[in-house]
């Protein structure tokens, strides 16, 4: 039986179809959510000549992962169910992955729901995947909901 289970967005479709799974869980298991957004900033340290402040797009990134949550938690109580917010940032030094299993470990969740986008090939090699991390790293299960 799950008590805790935490998802993770991203504004993608394939996240909101994780949410949408993750509501259906809390509501036959009496579950309350956590949502969580983690904003990356390891990409962020970048010489731009001055052009944008990186302060000014950080804030601008933890605003729009704020709003997401808000956005998301909404659609939870529309709902009826139960659920809290977290707006998490890898500083420069962690990854997204670790970010969300040390998350669910300090919460402490059940389960872990995120969506996973399905990349492959040179993508995938690029980008790499944050859910395949997420299972490797965990040590609470882990529901991957695949993309259209």
């Amino acid at each position: 039986m799950y008590e805790h289970i935490l998802v993770a967005v991203d504004g993608s479709s394939t996240s909101d179809k994780a949410l949408e799974e993750a509501i259906k869980l809390a509501r036959v298991h009496k579950a309350a959510l956590r949502l969580v957004h983690v904003v990356d900033t390891a990409m962020m340290d970048v010489d731009n000549g001055g052009l944008v402040s990186m302060h000014e797009v950080w804030d601008a990134l933890r605003q729009g992962g704020a709003n997401l949550l808000k956005k998301s938690e909404v659609r939870v109580q529309e709902a009826d169910v139960k659920a809290d917010t977290a707006l998490l940032e890898t500083l420069g030094v962690t990854r997204v992955a670790t970010e969300i299993v040390d998350a669910a470990k300090k919460w402490p969740a059940d389960l872990i729901v995120l969506g996973t986008h399905g990349r492959r090939g040179f993508v995938h090699l690029l980008l790499g995947s944050v859910a395949e991390d997420v299972v490797r790293m965990a040590a609470t299960p882990v529901l991957l909901i695949r993309g259209e």
